[in-house]
């Protein structure tokens, strides 16, 4: 069943087990409400009649909402003004709208906890050459490897099997002669001395040397 309620000057939409907020009621935590002013029941469907119906409420605690500022100003008057409001509230659980009340939900049935399983044995070990899989003992899997090892050593058919003496791969370790230096195709350069005490056979004559003579007609 619901009802519409009006406390406060607002309207409010209830259902038995349902909490609200309202403006400011008088009381304390725990305090009953009758709430008179029904506006309008029904249930489901069909509306009810609202004479004489009455909402019961439970208070649940006094609040109070965010706080709002007011700032007031006028221009070219020096005038300012600020402030700060915050609401007061009241929280309300409906108990009962007449004579309906709350519908008690069944609990939900706890599930059993199912035993848990053992755990399994620890499975026996391997058995040793000789058993049904027929897996050899490590013992006997090294032996045989060892064996196999020497036969094939004594035989030469190893690929990787060490030879007496090996030749050293570098040449320097093998005691070879190194081979000479190549003569560098650069000539030497020529030191400043000798540059200066070079021919002149090419240089250009002297500004002050004198002039060959005309020849003769």
């Amino acid at each position: 069943m619901f009802a519409v309620v009006r406390t406060g000057g607002k309207q409010y939409r209830v259902h038995p087990g349902d909490k609200i907020v309202v403006e400011k009621l008088d009381g304390n935590a725990g305090d009953k409400v009758t709430l008179g002013d029904v506006v309008l029941a029904g249930d489901g469907g069909n509306l009810k009649s609202t004479s004489g119906l009455t909402v019961a409420a439970e208070i649940v605690a006094q609040a109070k909402a965010d706080k709002v500022t007011v700032f007031k100003k006028r221009r070219r008057h020096n005038y300012r003004r600020k402030k700060g409001h915050r609401q007061q509230h009241t929280i309300l659980k409906i108990v009962a709208i007449g004579d309906h009340k709350e519908e008690k939900k069944a609990a939900p049935a706890k599930a059993e906890k199912a035993p848990a399983a053992k755990p399994a044995k620890d499975a026996a070990p391997a058995k040793d050459a000789g058993s049904t899989n027929g897996n050899a003992s490590p013992e006997s899997h090294a032996k045989t490897k060892g064996k196999v090892e020497q036969s094939q050593q004594a035989s030469g058919d190893v690929a990787g099997a060490p030879t007496e003496n090996p030749a050293p791969a570098n040449p320097e370790a093998a005691g070879a002669e190194k081979p000479a230096k190549k003569a560098s195709a650069r000539p030497a350069a020529a030191s400043p001395k000798s540059a200066k005490s070079g021919s002149t056979e090419n240089a250009a004559p002297a500004k002050g040397g004198s002039k060959k003579a005309p020849k003769a007609k």
